[in-house]
């Protein structure tokens, strides 16, 4: 009896391994692989283990650290909530309405967005809870329903901003000049979610539900309850994120927080949480967290694609979730400690080779790039100079979407330009109209110590702060095709003056109609700043010297060839006497074209601004009556020139023109460098051009 009794203490007093309590789920893993991160964007990445970049990422990861936190015990329970990021576009705009519209204190706006996650949280909570409905298919529908009625009341296109200084110190200021305020709310969000789930019978009551929620239903734990508050809280995350959001961009438009939920969810399940619930810790999601924003910063700063980090990130998630799932399989019967460690083992090999298969395309890369950046340098036209790589000016220039081909035609004069001039030229910028990843990418650039920053600004107010930033930094900046506030960049580069623009296609389209009609607009979108300026200025010449001209509708592409073709089909229904269709974003004068062309509706005509090789089709059947427009691929070249000048100091205020290589002397009207008058494409003259 004594023996029996003293094999059982000895039993009972036995401890996991320090490692084993530290990292549950095996997160040291993911530590490894921060730190292989770190060790290989150290060496090929400019600027990367500096203080400033370490507070930088982690300003990055605030929003999606929060829902990412917040679906960390969703996911532990067995369920999924992919609602979170539509839900953040909901809260954001309403946030936005109530302060502008309905001029209530961006406090009490700000509460509002707040109660209204909740509310949003309620109603999944309620959904799966009370009447019993799968997770992934309740939150599938207020993923829908969300985002749905945020578009509703925006119709998609309005656009909030102009916040005060003190509501965007939240996702905009620094504690001391160095910390980011929003870092501060993910500190505390990290402490008290680590606290609940791991220090708390109620957050080790989840890992219960997870692993059997029939199972803990026996054992008198109140399930639905529970899960209740978890959704609750995932929604008010939502919110929290919305708001820190808003006040990071300063604007808040319908789609804020766009694909974050698939982020989170991923950084939850990098982290070891696994999706069939029981399992997941708060350092876990964190570490997982950091290891999607690290890849990201880090091939951002040694200058590869930004593609590369979805394609790797992806990667990870499938090898995590498919060694998961086969963790779980019991082998004949019961799984035995000795196969859990061999798929354990299995999965850090999957993922090393995966980081290891990064690391070597990205010195590979780099190894191509220095070779043929020391090609240049030798057989380029400064051969003679003894200018090295090394201190070759970095002009980083941005265009509002890298796959629309207008800025595709940009880019080659760019790259024209720079290898003329012997420039290190660094073309990078979200694939869509995305004014966050903007601001991403020029805060990596900021990092990075380029020369000369130039961007095609998407969102005025949203850009201006962090080139504002930029300029502090001694880092010169300009703008172009599409303009920033003036106080944030040294020179606009100007295909054509706003006024110019707008008269000259005005001007087509009263010729078109014999100066009376209804007409309607396609723009990309509302919140850009060019398109907008001449929006204003068309309206200004009806109004001078076409009074029987009548705009109808302005409607919005998103720089969108299909959403063109449905936004024109939505007009031609509506409006049914339109003549003309104005299309002014590139993409959207085929887009309208098509849906003419298909309508059978050929008393309707379209002109806009695009390229002649995407519209002569449509030219030469007489869809498209004519395309203006100025040559996009002596814009970019123009641009290179220009900041190449800037960064020499041969561009100042005060000067009326600059020597622009083949393009010759280009007027310098205030701090305007100006390409020149806009030109008309037709069927005459379109073949004759190759762009």
């Amino acid at each position: 009896m004594s023996n029996a009794s003293n094999r059982a203490n000895t039993e009972l007093q036995i401890v996991a391994p320090l490692r084993d309590r530290l990292f549950p789920n095996h997160e040291w893993v993911l530590l490894l692989v921060l730190l292989f991160e770190c060790l290989v964007f150290g060496v090929v990445g400019d600027n990367f283990l500096t203080t400033s970049n370490a507070f930088e990422i982690t300003r990055l990861s605030v929003e999606v650290g929060l829902l990412a936190l917040a679906l960390t015990p969703v996911i532990i329970t067995g369920g999924i909530d992919l609602s979170v990021g539509s839900m953040m576009g909901l809260a954001a705009v309403v946030l936005g309405a109530l302060w502008r519209d309905a001029h209530l204190p961006i406090v009490l706006a700000a509460g509002v967005a707040l109660l209204l996650g909740l509310l949003g949280g309620g109603l999944n909570a309620f959904l799966i809870t009370r009447l019993d409905l799968p997770p992934l298919i309740v939150t599938l529908g207020t993923f829908s329903l969300f985002r749905g009625v945020a578009e509703g009341l925006t119709r998609g296109i309005e656009n909030y901003s102009g916040f005060s200084p003190t509501f965007l110190f939240l996702g905009q200021g620094y504690v001391g000049g160095l910390i980011p305020t929003q870092l501060l709310v993910l500190v505390v969000a990290v402490a008290a979610f680590g606290w609940w789930l791991h220090r708390t019978a109620y957050g080790r009551s989840l890992y219960a539900i997870g692993h059997s929620k029939e199972g803990a239903r026996y054992a008198g734990i109140a399930v639905s309850r529970k899960l209740f508050l978890v959704y609750l809280l995932s929604g008010f995350a939502a919110s929290v994120s919305a708001v820190i959001y808003v006040a990071h961009l300063g604007q808040a438009k319908s789609d804020a927080g766009t694909g974050f939920e698939l982020m989170a969810i991923t950084a939850v399940v990098l982290g070891g949480a696994s999706i069939f619930g029981g399992r997941g810790t708060v350092l876990g999601t964190v570490l997982g967290l950091f290891a999607i924003v690290v890849l990201q910063n880090g091939l951002r700063l040694s200058r590869q694609p930004a593609e590369l980090a979805g394609i790797l990130t992806g990667v990870l998630l499938l090898v995590t979730i498919v060694l998961n799932r086969f963790s779980g399989l019991p082998s004949g019967g019961r799984q035995t400690e000795t196969e859990e460690i061999d798929v354990k083992n299995s999965q850090v090999a999957v993922l090393s080779a995966v980081i290891l298969l990064a690391a070597l395309l990205v010195a590979g890369s780099n190894w191509v790039l220095v070779r043929s950046l020391r090609q240049d340098s030798n057989s380029g036209p400064n051969s003679s100079r003894s200018l090295t790589p090394a201190h070759r000016i970095q002009v980083a220039m941005m265009p509002k979407a890298k796959g629309d081909p207008y800025f595709v035609s940009c880019r080659q004069g760019a790259e024209e330009a720079a290898k003329e001039l012997g420039v290190d030229l660094l073309w990078d910028g979200p694939t869509d109209l995305d004014p966050a990843k903007q601001n991403e990418v020029v805060e990596a650039w900021i990092t990075k110590g380029v020369d000369v920053i130039a961007v095609s600004v998407e969102n005025q107010a949203g850009i201006s702060t962090v080139l504002r930033k930029a300029r502090e930094k001694g880092i010169k900046v300009i703008t172009w095709d599409a303009d920033a506030e003036k106080d944030a960049r040294d020179f606009l580069i100007n295909q054509a003056t706003p006024q110019g623009i707008g008269y000259t296609l005005t001007d087509e389209t009263a010729r078109i109609m014999g100066n009376k009609g209804e007409f309607a607009i396609i723009t990309a979108s509302l919140s850009a700043a060019n398109q907008n300026e001449w929006i204003k200025n068309i309206r200004a010449r009806l109004a001078e010297k076409y009074p029987d001209l009548k705009l109808v509708a302005v409607q919005p592409s998103e720089g969108d060839r299909d959403r063109a073709f449905s936004e024109t089909q939505t007009v031609l229904k509506v409006y049914p006497n339109v003549k003309v269709i104005m299309a002014i974003a590139a993409p959207a004068v085929p887009g309208a074209a098509e849906a003419v062309k298909q309508s059978g509706r050929t008393d309707v005509k379209v002109t806009g601004l695009s390229l002649p090789n995407m519209n002569k089709p449509y030219v030469k059947s007489g869809v498209v009556e004519s395309v203006v427009l100025w040559n996009t691929t002596d814009l970019g070249y123009l641009t290179v020139y220009a900041a190449n000048a800037l960064s020499k100091g041969e561009l100042k205020q005060g000067d009326h023109e600059i020597n622009a290589g083949r393009l010759g002397k280009i007027a310098v009207v205030g701090d305007e460098v100006r390409l020149g008058a806009p030109f008309i494409f037709n069927k005459e003259n379109i073949d004759r051009f190759n762009f």
